[in-house]
């Protein structure tokens, strides 16, 4: 091997362990997997709300009504939670 192509693999092998270290530290988003407990408790909600995932003679309208109900109870839910009021700093 030579030292070039040394060099090249050392830089590498140095980049590829960085980028795991860089994944970890982001922030939680919507763009982040769900937990198994989170999908489960998700199709919970879809099945209650009348979705059958083996109706495929039904399919997307059963698939958009169930996710309408689900979106309307969410909200409904959403509207419940009191609101906490940002606190203005004192003068």
């Amino acid at each position: 091997m030579t030292t070039f192509s040394r060099i090249a693999l050392a830089t590498l092998v140095a980049a590829g362990s960085l980028v795991p270290a860089t994944a970890l530290a982001q922030p939680s988003d919507a763009s982040v997997p769900l937990t198994r407990a989170q999908v489960r408790a998700d199709l919970v909600e879809w099945l209650q709300a009348g979705y059958h995932p083996l109706d495929w003679i039904n399919y997307p309208q059963n698939a958009q009504r169930a996710g309408a109900i689900v979106a309307m109870r969410r909200a409904a839910a959403a509207a419940a939670q009191p609101q906490s009021q940002p606190q203005s700093p004192s003068q």
